[in-house]
């Protein structure tokens, strides 16, 4: 009878453990309904934007408090199996079509941004030389430039007035812009091809001569190269390529 009544007198004290357990499950349970709330609203944000978006711009549209890098490396390791990947593109984030699945996408794309070879080759030499002048864009491609050809990639919005040489004249330079990074799938610069994706792609030989090396372009003003402001910018749009 002792041992009974005591055993009755202690099966009470588990209880208060029991309730405490309890009580500190809900707030993990809110956090977690929280944490998938945040995943929802950045998924929607993603979607609906109609360009990429930096971190900054998403944690404006998100609660106070939303963890915005964790929420993307969640997201983006979410969607690596998918049919719709979030990658990164020049700093910033969007929703895209995996790689692997692009063939089903073909039919349905219009290239309307149809370049000619002059226009091309101008391209390639902005992006891997950069910071780059009108005259050293002549001097390699080993013809003169036609103010039309550079305009036209200033129109389209793939390269961009980013300086102006500490030489006589004043030369602008270029280089190209996030769109341009954004259009062909760059995060950066870095990413450009180097010789064995070009050997690979077949624009350049499997024997390059020797000595031969990829530039290394930046998107950091050079030693000798000096930022435009907006005045510049006005002026030279007027026509010219360098300033008085």
């Amino acid at each position: 009878m002792d041992e009974s009544a005591m055993t009755k007198r202690e099966e009470p004290d588990d209880n208060p453990q029991g309730e405490t357990g309890t009580q500190d499950a809900a707030p993990v349970s809110q956090l977690r309904a929280a944490t998938n709330e945040h995943i929802r609203m950045l998924e929607a944000i993603l979607f609906a934007a109609s360009e990429p978006l930096d971190e900054e711009t998403i944690a404006d549209r998100m609660p106070e408090g939303a963890d915005v890098p964790g929420l993307i490396a969640h997201l983006q390791s979410l969607y690596s199996t998918r049919g719709v990947n979030l990658v990164a593109v020049a700093g910033k984030w969007a929703l895209r079509t995996a790689g692997d699945l692009a063939f089903l996408m073909r039919r349905e794309t219009v290239d309307q941004k149809r370049l000619s070879r002059a226009a091309l080759e101008t391209l390639a030499i902005v992006a891997y030389h950069q910071p780059v002048t009108r005259a050293e864009i002549e001097d390699i491609r080993g013809v003169t430039v036609s103010k039309g050809t550079l305009d036209l990639l200033l129109q389209i919005g793939w390269v961009k007035m980013r300086g102006k040489r500490r030489t006589p004249g004043r030369p602008v330079t270029y280089g190209t812009t996030s769109e341009f990074l954004a259009h062909f799938g760059l995060e950066s610069l870095g990413d450009l091809p180097g010789i064995d994706e070009m050997r690979l792609a077949g624009l350049l030989e499997l024997k390059v001569p020797a000595g031969f090396s990829v530039p290394q372009p930046s998107d950091a003003l050079a030693a000798d190269e000096d930022p435009l402001d907006a005045d510049e910018l006005d002026l030279l749009k007027t026509g010219g390529d360098e300033l008085p």
